[in-house]
């Protein structure tokens, strides 16, 4: 299989939870010394949720927000008395606090946040390393911490495949994890897709762009999105779409399109979409039933893509396909709840 990666850097779209544990990593390898800041709670008009984080390194290096700002000042400070100390501490923010007025909260919003060193007595390094490792490979990590003192609790709770970050119900540890995060995979570097991947970016997917032509799938064309010189099908197959992953395609070539959708209908993608007239998916439609798919199994396929909002223009097109990506992922949710 003859493929390419190439990759931008890391842009501010990208700065998940996921980015961030990988770099907390990687700053760590470098020599850094530095502590974590998480959301344990929030309450009213708080603007970050449970399980956010933020990264302060020992020469104040930050990266990431816990309150958008109201709070950093105080977080960093805490962060940077753990790296003296070794261990982390709770810090709570709200609106019976002398400092809520200067810290922003005097809307009524209140903030729980863990600043934990990386540290033997807070997150060990080990530990940081699997969990970039394991969100590398996309797999969920849960770490649980002691929600006073930023250690890692000894008896950890086993969580359910739908658990979210926040304190447990005795308020004594903090829950952190972190769910392989939304993807999703976009067949054909054209012009339509220079405005959605960045847009999918943005909206917290990772993006990947597929184009077995060189000249499309480039750094230049896509900075910070990685591009995958391959055939869609050969791609698939070592990054396997998942039940958290979109699927795109949008070169209007058969020849590259239709091996991406039948790869695409071989796996568990939530949303499977493709370009084209209606003219032009009804003769999809009978190529991929000549591949041996029926009638249940292109009922998965969204085609045109999109939401009917009489786009024309590439980015009002992209725009479309990217809202009909999270209506289709919102209704499942729903569903399942």
């Amino acid at each position: 299989m003859n493929q390419s990666i190439t990759t931008g850097q890391l842009s501010t779209a990208q700065v998940t939870n996921a980015a961030l544990i990988g770099r907390a990593a990687e700053w760590h390898a470098a020599g850094h010394r530095l502590a974590l800041a998480f959301v344990m709670q929030s309450w009213g008009s708080s603007p970050r949720p449970a399980g956010s984080v933020m990264l302060v390194r020992e020469d104040m290096a930050v990266e990431g927000s816990v309150s958008g700002g109201c709070v950093e000042g105080a977080v960093i400070e805490a962060a940077m008395t753990a790296l003296q100390d070794g261990t982390g501490q709770r810090l709570d923010f709200g609106v019976a606090d002398e400092t809520a007025w200067e810290v922003g909260l005097s809307c009524g919003g209140k903030i729980a946040v863990l600043v934990t060193p990386v540290a033997d007595q807070g997150l060990p390094a080990a530990l940081l390393r699997d969990m970039a490792a394991d969100i590398a490979a996309r797999r969920q990590v849960y770490v649980r911490f002691d929600a006073g003192t930023g250690a890692i609790a000894t008896d950890p709770a086993t969580p359910s495949v739908t658990a979210r970050s926040g304190l447990d119900d005795t308020g004594s540890f903090f829950d952190f994890v972190e769910t392989p995060p939304r993807r999703v995979m976009i067949v054909g570097g054209v012009h339509i897709t220079q405005f959605l991947a960045p847009m999918a970016q943005a909206a917290g997917y990772d993006v990947l762009v597929i184009d077995p032509r060189a000249v499309f799938a480039t750094a230049d064309r896509f900075p910070g999105i990685t591009c995958v010189t391959g055939w869609p099908d050969e791609v698939m197959v070592d990054v396997v779409p998942d039940s958290q992953t979109a699927i795109v395609t949008l070169t209007h070539d058969p020849k590259i399109d239709d091996p991406g959708l039948v790869a695409a209908l071989r796996s568990p993608a939530y949303y499977v979409g493709c370009l084209g007239s209606r003219r032009t998916h009804a003769a999809r439609c009978d190529r991929l039933r000549d591949s041996g798919f029926d009638d249940d199994d292109l009922g998965r396929l969204h085609g045109p893509a999109g939401l009917d909002i009489r786009a024309k223009t590439p980015a009002e097109i992209a725009v479309s396909i990217l809202a009909q990506m999270i209506a289709v992922e919102r209704a499942q949710q729903s569903n399942l709840s």
